[in-house]
């Protein structure tokens, strides 16, 4: 569950930041911070197209999107049609913000694809992951008290109301699950369509109808 061992952290202008942390949910309350500091730092490539949104400039903007401060998007990014960009969002470089996706308090490392009617808040997912479409993370428990992360042996306080889901890299969300609060999936696994999915994913596993957790045959 520690960040070394969920993200390569090479993939993201969130590096130096990251590495300050044992825990990825220990970052999600200082990402708007983050944002700024990076933003004012940015190369010319970069473009301040309104107070606080910086785009590079090889990155594709849909018309219809909706882009909320603060915010950057990096190198031949795509945002699409109706894309909702809610602020607090660090995304990364080739990735992909679909048609209808929303955005919140997220940091996308490099070439990750939430590409149709995906919500991500309050996550961080990490590189070359992909949500099927209409997956979603569920970032507040439904009687509002703070999100705990389970585990098979323990139950671990986060202190935090808001908290979505963690996505190591390679990971694969499969179309119209649900990652409920304080969902961990490790590196290289698989969950499959319309799952619920809460707690921890081992690394290299598959996430099967029912809860059923089998490990994933490398090729």
């Amino acid at each position: 569950m520690k960040i070394t061992s969920l993200f390569d952290l090479t993939h993201t202008k969130a590096c130096a930041y990251l590495s300050g942390f044992d825990y990825p949910w220990e970052a999600l309350s200082g990402i708007n911070t983050l944002i700024l500091e990076l933003g004012t730092a940015l190369d010319e490539d970069y473009a301040e197209i309104s107070p606080r949104i910086w785009v590079h400039k090889t990155a594709q903007i849909a018309p219809s999107a909706h882009l909320s401060a603060p915010c950057i998007i990096g190198k031949n990014t795509e945002i699409r049609h109706c894309a909702y960009i809610r602020g607090n969002a660090l995304i990364g470089d080739n990735c992909v913000v679909g048609n209808s996706t929303e955005l919140k308090n997220v940091i996308l490392f490099d070439n990750v694809q939430v590409p149709h009617f995906n919500y991500v808040g309050d996550s961080i997912l990490g590189y070359k992951a992909h949500m099927g479409a209409g997956s979603i993370t569920s970032n507040v428990k439904s009687d509002k008290t703070p999100v705990t992360v389970k585990t098979s042996n323990e139950v671990i306080e986060t202190g935090l109301k808001k908290f979505g889901a963690m996505l190591g890299d390679f990971v694969e969300v499969g179309c119209n699950s649900v990652l409920n609060p304080g969902t961990i999936v490790g590196r290289n696994s698989m969950i499959y369509p319309i799952s619920c999915v809460r707690g921890v994913v081992p690394e290299n596993s598959i996430f099967k109808t029912g809860g059923v957790i089998v490990n994933r045959e490398q090729r």
